[in-house]
């Protein structure tokens, strides 16, 4: 998809690219951006995670391959990333990105939202965001069912958000911010040594709630952390 350059809002090091229904990053944005760009917020878009049809074989053919393997294939729609080197805000909130999606090696960044996508399972997706953001400190997955929030999800309690947040923090140790929420001290202690039996079991089709395509987020940065001490940062 081409893309109109007239839509891209540039200001200074922050460029989005907001609600142009594209399917993939169009190729201009990395070209005439890539180098300059500090925060890219791609929300309200079509992107979708890698499709197997690129290499034209089958969904089960393909699920032999491990994501790693996958990258050095195709990202997908989100292959445009690749040209964003200096990347440390990515914000990626109502698209269609699912458990599969395939992110670039990117050094830099330090927060990735991914609020209201189609992600209904946790381990490989963090598996897969450890290996190639190695800055990561603040992630949000709100409206997704994998998060498992109250506002999103009405038959989750308190205790099946927390248990979803020590999974998270284990797989991913350096976050300092996860959704709305700071990470405390006490809470990466909890995660560091408990996190790994927290594994958010995937919902069944069936029970796939209808209100989370009705909450649309306050899309902006997450907060800075303050400087207290029973807090990570």
């Amino acid at each position: 998809m081409a893309g109109s350059e007239s839509k891209v809002v540039v200001n200074e090091t922050q460029v989005s690219y907001i609600g142009q229904d594209c399917k993939e990053i169009p190729e201009f944005l990395g070209r005439k951006f890539g180098h300059l760009a500090k925060r890219l917020d791609l929300s309200f878009n079509l992107l979708s995670s890698s499709e197997c049809s690129v290499l034209n074989i089958s969904k089960s053919a393909s699920e032999a391959f491990t994501q790693s393997a996958a990258a050095l294939i195709t990202l997908g729609s989100l292959e445009g990333l690749k040209e964003f080197s200096s990347l440390e805000e990515l914000i990626l909130d109502n698209n269609l990105l699912g458990n599969d999606l395939l992110l670039p090696k990117l050094p830099h960044l330090h927060t990735l939202t991914l609020n209201k996508n189609q992600i209904t399972e946790l381990e490989s997706l963090l598996d897969h965001l450890a290996e190639v953001l190695p800055s990561l400190e603040y992630l949000s997955l709100l409206g997704n069912q994998a998060c498992p929030n109250e506002l999103v999800s009405l038959d989750k309690d308190e205790d099946d958000y927390q248990r979803y947040r020590y999974f998270v923090l284990y797989k991913l140790p350096n976050l300092k911010f996860l959704d709305t929420r700071k990470v405390s001290k006490k809470e990466h202690k909890e995660a560091m040594e408990r996190g790994a039996f927290m594994k958010v079991m995937k919902p069944n089709d069936s029970k796939k709630s209808t209100s989370s395509h009705m909450w649309q987020p306050h899309l902006q940065s997450l907060p800075s952390c303050d400087n207290e001490e029973d807090y990570l940062c």
